[in-house]
């Protein structure tokens, strides 16, 4: 059952198209014609004076504004929604202190790829400067976090400059800003509204695929790298030929984990953090590594369970539509500015004119075997109970289980979070939503409320830890005003669990700062107008997860768990801790429990 609807901002009138040409309109108007001309219904923010004008108008555009509790929850909400639907998204703030709450939200989407065109209304041309109410220079904060910004000079170039945005957060696939004098939402004109600019892209040049082919004829154990480029640019299906062609282990890069269907008999599993030992020791052995729709960041190629398994022998191809991540954070040894997709159907095309293969069957039972030894590693991986309180591991495996099929799950970041890379298994694209490697907290419920309002068909559930959930939890309220079933499952182990394990294994157990004192998450989503469900026991999970999934409103299922911790994130970035003034040197554990 759906529940989310709001009839004053979803009812879309009989309007007239718009002749072809200039036509005579407000600024605002040109400003809300070009939003329905790249057909947006939905619009994340807070209300505010300084685009007010424009926002009168959405209603009679058919468009809707999520009103949010935070506006870095709307930019969240929009990389969510831009991440399942593949298409640009729009999130809009007040002037000032309403658009600097974006900063952070807009770096994960630029991290993370995401289509985004971010308005920032700014104070009026004829204060700029002056200090006035609510000022700040909103270009420069978002200079290395967009991909283009654009700051509207004149309001007859309204439309213009919207359109271009539209454009570029496509086809750069990012976030763009559009700085918009508050002033400039007023006067009139002449504007051509114009359709969405489409793109072609292509596969990469002709000699370097065919040197890419012979390469991959000529392995002996090739293994794909299937990245977020193939869930962007739509070619699953395409990987799962070429690797079936090839009989090539697949492996997913880092927190993109919907990018080759796990079922498959080819797939591994992620690499990079808590991801799939399978993945990594089948990876480790490769003599050519197709690497598509990936830059290769260094934070998804880090050691992990006490394996460095990257490749270094091995032929490196690296295929991806920007140019700038080509041998950037790994040396390759061919590198192809393609779209992944399109590579893979040329790529595929070009092995089957050399002639036909037979499926290998040994690295078919080699595969096999290494996914059943990781299997059975995780199903028996020590993560004890306690009384009402549930082992991580044991709670990860439980959700697994009882996720929904075509579930769109997004994980914040955080320890519990982290580790449930290893659980999270999915047979189709656009399905996992996660902060990348910005790794900011708070990312997750946002996200996939983004999600749901995007996809209102499919289920919708973050993860979340309780530090984590103290930074969003307030778009409960949200979710209840606008009937959004979004679904948080908020992990309540009363601790920053990932500094904490760091001052374990570094600080000998001085905990400063990472103790929680937490109320009980279930009764204040209850409060809020949400369901609300407190698991203490393993048994209970599935049942919860599942009850808040039938509820058809918001709902909140709040796990208590132990306070057992995964691996750090990051073992490369500590030293042993040295300490000279001897009044440091006479704190000891004891005193900071």
């Amino acid at each position: 059952m759906n529940t989310m609807s709001d009839t004053r901002n979803l009812a879309t009138p009989a309007v007239a198209k718009l002749p072809a040409g200039k036509v005579r309109m407000t600024a605002s108007e040109a400003f809300v014609e070009t939003l329905v001309a790249h057909k947006v219904k939905d619009v994340f923010g807070i209300v505010g004076s300084a685009y007010m004008d424009a926002l009168d108008l959405f209603p009679g555009a058919g468009i809707r504004l999520i009103n949010v509790a935070h506006e870095q929850n709307a930019a969240h909400m929009a990389d969510g929604y831009a991440r399942v639907t593949n298409a640009p998204s729009v999130c809009i703030a007040q002037n000032g202190p309403g658009i600097t709450n974006f900063v952070t939200a807009v770096a994960a989407a630029y991290w993370a790829h995401s289509p985004m065109v971010v308005v920032t209304p700014e104070s009026g041309s004829m204060t700029a400067g002056l200090g006035g109410f609510q000022e700040t220079e909103q270009l420069p904060i978002f200079s290395k976090i967009t991909k283009w910004q654009v700051h509207v000079n004149s309001p007859l170039r309204m439309a213009e400059h919207m359109h271009r945005a539209f454009a570029i957060a496509q086809h750069e696939r990012g976030p763009v800003q559009v700085n918009v004098p508050r002033d400039y939402f007023y006067g009139e004109g002449e504007y051509e509204i114009l359709p969405p600019l489409v793109i072609e892209r292509a596969a990469g040049g002709t000699n370097s695929l065919d040197r890419a082919a012979r390469m991959l004829a000529e392995a002996r154990f090739p293994v794909i790298m299937s990245g977020g480029g193939i869930v962007m640019a739509g070619g699953v299906d395409e990987v799962k030929a070429l690797a079936e062609y090839l009989t090539a282990p697949v492996v997913n890069t880092y927190l993109h984990n919907d990018s080759f269907p796990s079922g498959h008999p080819l797939a591994c599993g992620p690499l990079g953090y808590q991801g799939s030992r399978a993945a990594m020791k089948l990876i480790s052995r490769a003599d050519v590594v197709l690497a598509l729709g990936t830059r290769l960041g260094p934070f998804g190629t880090l050691p992990q369970h006490g394996m460095d398994y990257w490749p270094s022998e091995a032929k490196i191809i690296q295929i991806d539509v920007d140019s700038r991540t080509l041998g950037l954070a790994r040396k390759v040894s061919l590198a192809i500015e393609g779209d992944a997709k399109l590579a893979a159907q040329e790529l595929l095309a070009r092995l089957k004119a050399r002639g036909s293969r037979k499926p290998d069957k040994a690295r078919l039972t080699e595969i096999r075997v290494e996914k059943d030894l990781w299997s059975v590693e995780l199903a028996n991986w020590a993560s004890p109970n306690k009384k009402g309180q549930v082992g991580p591991r044991r709670a990860l495996a439980a959700l697994s289980k009882a996720l929904p099929k075509y579930a769109m799950v997004s994980t914040d970041i955080g320890n519990v979070c982290s580790v449930a890379n290893s659980y999270l298994h999915f047979d189709q694209p656009l399905s996992f939503l996660a902060a990348m490697s910005w790794g900011n907290c708070g990312y997750a419920f946002p996200a996939v409320i983004g999600a749901k309002v995007a996809r209102p068909d499919r289920p919708a559930i973050a993860y979340v830890g309780d530090g984590a959930w103290g930074m969003s939890l307030a778009e409960i309220m949200t979710c209840v005003k606008e009937k959004i079933p979004a679904v948080a499952v908020v992990f309540n182990n009363n601790q920053w669990g990932a500094e904490k394990k760091n001052q374990i294994d570094y600080f000998d157990g001085r905990f400063v700062g990472t103790p929680l004192n937490n109320p009980d998450f279930s009764e204040v989503a209850r409060t809020m107008g949400a369901e609300g469900y407190r698991v203490e026991h393993e048994d209970e999970v599935s049942d919860a997860l599942k009850a808040a999934m039938r509820v058809g409103k918001p709902a909140v299922v709040e796990i208590m768990l132990t306070q057992e911790l995964g691996e750090p994130f990051r073992r490369d970035a500590f030293k042993p801790p040295r300490r000279l003034l001897p009044k440091y040197k006479r704190f000891n554990a004891k005193q900071y429990k």
